[in-house]
C-alpha cells in the first residue's frame, strides 16, 4: 500500500466514524430532532456503530482510525502497523495526519446533515458537544486520568484480539466501544481518540455555526494527551499478557 493509499484509507475510515458519531450526538442533543433526548445509550450505540463502519472502510490499512491505536501498536514493538505496512516514523505520521483530517471532514459533513438544527436556538456548549468532548466536572488532572483509563481499555483489548482464535472482526471493536461509553464515558464523554476530538474541534472553530461560542481550547489537551498515554501504556503491556 502506497503512502497516498494509506492516507486516503485512514482518512475515509475516520471520517465515517465521525460522520456517524457526531451525527448521533446531534440527533440526541440538538433541538427538533427525531432522536431528541434519546439518551446516553443511544449515543453509545451510535458511536459503536460508527466504529463498526469505520473499521470496515479502513480495513486495508489495519483500520486504526485512532492515533491511540497507532501509538499503541508502535509501543508494542510490532513490526507492522497493518498488512504489509511497516512500523516507521513516516507511516506513523501518515496514519495520524489522515485520522485528524478525516475526523474534521466527517464532523463537518455531520454539520451539513444537521444544518437546520444547528440554526435553532441551543446553548453554545451543546453545539460544541456535537463536535468534541467536555467534562461534566472540570478537573483537568482527573479528566486526564479518566481518558487514560478509557483509552487503555480500548487499545489493550484491541491489541489482544489477535490472541483469540478466529476472526472476531469489527463487531467486537464496536461492542467494546459501546461498553467503554456505558461504563467509563460519563465523566468526560470518552474521547478515547485524539483525532476524534481534535479534528472536530478544529472544524467547530472554522465552520459558520450559528450561535457558536468558544471551541474550549483550554480543555483540548486532555482528550489528546490522555488517550495517547493510555494507548502507549496498553501497547507496552499487551505483549506481556500475550506471552501464552
Amino acid at each position: 500500500m502506497s503512502t497516498g493509499e494509506l492516507f486516503v484509507t485512514e482518512m475515509l475510515g475516520t471520517g465515517m466514524l465521525l460522520l456517524l458519531g457526531a451525527g448521533v450526538v446531534a440527533n440526541v442533543i440538538l433541538p427538533k430532532n427525531k432522536g431528541f433526548n434519546g439518551g446516553w445509550l443511544l449515543i453509545n450505540f451510535g458511536w459503536g456503530l460508527g466504529v463498526f463502519s469505520g473499521v470496515y472502510v479502513a480495513f486495508a490499512s489495519g483500520a486504526h482510525i485512532n492515533p491511540a491505536v497507532t501509538f499503541g501498536i508502535w509501543a508494542s514493538g510490532a513490526a507492522e502497523f497493518g498488512p504489509g505496512i511497516p512500523v516507521t516514523l513516516a507511516n506513523g505520521v501518515t496514519y495520524i495526519g489522515a485520522q485528524i483530517v478525516g475526523a474534521a471532514l466527517g464532523s463537518a459533513i455531520a454539520f451539513l446533515a444537521y444544518k437546520k438544527h444547528f440554526d435553532e436556538e441551543a446553548p453554545a456548549a451543546t453545539k460544541l458537544a456535537v463536535f468534541s468532548t467536555g467534562p461534566e466536572i472540570r478537573s483537568y488532572p482527573w479528566n486526564f486520568v479518566t481518558e487514560v483509563i478509557g483509552t487503555f481499555v480500548l487499545v489493550f483489548v484491541v491489541l489482544n484480539f489477535g490472541n483469540w482464535p478466529g476472526d472476531i472482526g469489527p463487531l467486537a471493536v464496536a461492542l467494546l466501544v459501546v461498553g467503554i461509553g456505558a461504563s467509563l464515558g460519563g465523566p468526560t464523554g470518552y474521547a478515547i481518540n485524539p483525532a476524534r476530538d481534535l479534528g472536530p474541534r478544529i472544524a467547530h472553530a472554522l465552520l459558520p455555526i450559528k450561535g457558536k461560542g468558544s471551541s474550549d481550547w483550554g480543555y483540548s489537551w486532555v482528550p489528546v494527551l490522555g488517550p495517547i498515554v493510555g494507548g502507549v501504556l496498553a501497547g507496552l503491556l499487551a505483549p506481556v499478557v500475550a506471552f501464552g
